[in-house]
Parts: C-alpha cells; structure tokens; sequence
C-alpha cells in the first residue's frame, strides 16, 4: 500500500465525514492499494486523529496515477 501525504492551507475548510468542516493547516493523506482502492484523510498539522474526506469507493483504473490524484487533490483542497 502506498501512501503519499501533503501539508496546505485551506482558509475557507475542507468537509469531512467525522466533525463536518475543517480549516488552517492540515494535512491531506492518500493511500492506494494494489487494485488502485484509495482512501483519503485529512488532519490538522501535528494533530493524531485523521478525519475521512465524503465520498467512498475510490479507485483509480491505474495505481500508477495515485502521484498525480493526490497532487490535484491538495491543490483543490487548498483553494477551497
């Protein structure tokens, strides 16, 4: 499993499953499986507890592309 993570700064928040919208620093985390399963989390920078972004079953048609998803991903979810 691979994981790939990201540190950026959404001042307008970021939704997540758990506690609803976050913002400041945080953390995006990726992981992607042999079968191209990704999950995706984010937390405050330093904090423990990952929070679940909405949305389920992703997958990527090639794990090779987890790089390029996660990059989008941290810039979308910075301008958010």
């Amino acid at each position: 499993m691979e994981k790939k993570t990201s540190i950026f700064t959404a001042t307008h928040g970021v939704m997540t499953v758990e506690v609803g919208v976050i913002s400041g620093e945080l953390e995006l985390l990726t992981t992607c499986d042999d079968e191209g399963i990704l999950t995706l989390a984010v937390t405050y920078v330093g904090a423990e507890e990952w929070y679940t972004l909405p949305g389920q079953d992703y997958r990527l048609h090639d794990p090779r592309d987890h790089e390029v998803v996660h990059r989008m991903l941290a810039t979308v979810l910075e301008r958010s």
